[in-house]
């Protein structure tokens, strides 16, 4: 089992940087900027999970659950990495999308 740590960590921070957010801050894209990385994120967990199917998209449940979406998205995926260099690029997305985000 791969040690995602460090993935876990850079969502969990991610995630309170934007609970921590104005809301204009959220509206101007934070929000959706997270929730477009909670997809990707999903996106990838279902891939290995279940290869042979077309991936289900994530709804937007709203900015002010964007957190808790990437939170709940990358934790799926920590669960079925195996892979270090998988972990890596995970954590890239995570630390684009924040800075794309401006939190």
């Amino acid at each position: 089992m791969a040690d995602t740590t460090s993935l876990t960590r850079a969502v969990d921070h991610f995630a309170d940087r934007l609970r921590a957010a104005p809301q204009s801050r959220l509206q101007r894209g934070a929000a959706a900027e997270a929730l477009a990385l909670a997809r990707e994120l999903a996106r990838r967990t279902q891939l290995i999970e279940d290869p042979g199917s077309p991936p289900r998209e994530m709804p937007d449940a709203g900015m002010f659950a964007a957190a808790d979406q990437i939170t709940v998205a990358a934790h799926d995926l920590a669960l079925v990495l195996t892979d270090e260099g998988q972990i890596r690029e995970a954590v890239e997305l995570v630390a684009q999308a924040q800075k794309r985000a401006g939190v």
